[in-house]
């Protein structure tokens, strides 16, 4: 049996063959198709729901009608956290979530949406298209009975909401936070009591006191939240999701099931929809940031002993997953492609815009 005959029999533990025996697998050689699509996220949440509206409108824009796709919200037909289980066991077709709530099925999930300090967005996007990370996803992918693409991406997340500052390393001293992915098991070894929840429960747990700080996403979707309402302090760099991915998965036989033409139109609008989605968030974030500073949101960075702190950690997270292959190939592969990229964006893009900022406040000023 090879490695990934053996990932995928131990790892579904049958459940593959349940979910088989769950769908019909006909070809659909001609009329109209409606799929439903399992979302994470509450209707209306900024720059997620966009990319969900987004993905929708594109496949059946470019189908000419032919594939509907029916988007249901967090709860409306399963839980937030619950989408990957519907569409393997085949309740529903699509879910469009991010990767890194699922890393109980398998730690390397986390790596197609982010990692502790891992990839920004465009060095995700050159991994992920240019490198061989979209073929690392599907073939995990395949393992659960899917068809994977990434179809959004929020760009750098903020390191965090907060009711106290953040001073030092033992300030994450039982910490009640909310962190997702690998990144919330990067702050539990600094003595964070580490929660996950969907968004729609955030603002209540803050409310409560069940948490003391969160991280979201960024400026205009935390704004749009509600977190200002109930932290002090935002902390907009953020060490666990310099680039954050989302997912639009398909069920592998429901895929198959689709004319090739309808194949091509989903793994398209997916890729389309990424960009889409980086280009809203990068739009959106910087005025939604100095709407917060009006209103009295104080703005912090994690001083160096925090970070280093946090990178010691990232570390000792991501070795102690190296007993399984498939975890080392995708790890490898990311940390390649990732010091490949950034030795020439820093040598570019990176001193470029240094270099543009200070001349161009030297002229204003």
């Amino acid at each position: 049996m090879d490695r990934r005959s053996f990932l995928k029999t131990s790892a579904l533990g049958g459940a593959s063959a349940a979910a088989a025996s769950t769908l019909a697998a006909p070809m659909y050689a001609q009329g109209k198709r409606t799929l439903t699509m399992v979302c994470s996220w509450p209707r209306g949440l900024a720059g997620v729901w966009e990319a969900v509206e987004r993905f929708v409108d594109s496949v059946q824009t470019m189908s000419d009608g032919q594939l509907t796709i029916e988007a249901r919200a967090a709860g409306e037909l399963v839980g937030g956290l619950e989408v990957f289980d519907a569409v393997t066991s085949g309740q529903a077709d699509i879910y469009h979530s991010a990767e890194y709530y699922f890393t109980g099925q398998h730690p390397a999930m986390a790596f197609f949406t982010t990692s502790p300090f891992g990839m920004t967005a465009p060095e995700m996007m050159v991994w992920y298209y240019g490198m061989g990370g979209q073929k690392l996803h599907r073939d995990l992918g395949e393992i659960f009975g899917l068809r994977a693409n990434i179809g959004g991406q929020t760009g750098a997340q903020g390191g965090g909401w907060f009711r106290k500052e953040i001073t030092s390393v033992s300030d994450f001293q039982g910490l009640k936070l909310r962190m997702p992915g690998l990144g919330g098991e990067v702050v539990g070894k600094l003595g964070a009591s580490v929660q996950v929840m969907p968004a729609g429960d955030i603002y209540q747990a803050l409310s409560s006191g069940a948490l003391d700080g969160t991280e979201w996403v960024g400026p205009w979707s935390d704004e749009r939240l509600g977190l200002q309402e109930v932290c002090d302090y935002f902390y907009p760099a953020g060490f666990h999701e310099p680039g954050s991915a989302l997912s639009v998965n398909t069920n592998l036989e429901v895929f198959q099931s689709l004319t090739p033409a309808q194949q091509r139109i989903i793994d398209n609008a997916a890729a389309e929809c990424n960009q889409f989605d980086y280009a809203l968030f990068l739009a959106n974030n910087g005025p939604a940031l100095q709407r917060l500073i009006s209103g009295g949101t104080q703005i912090k960075q994690f001083p160096d002993d925090v970070w280093e702190a946090l990178g010691r950690a990232s570390k000792e997270v991501l070795d102690q997953y190296m007993d399984d292959d498939l975890f080392v190939e995708i790890r490898t592969s990311v940390e390649e492609s990732m010091k490949a990229t950034s030795a020439w964006m820093g040598q570019s893009d990176t001193f470029y815009s240094t270099q543009r900022n200070r001349v161009l406040e030297k002229m204003e000023g």
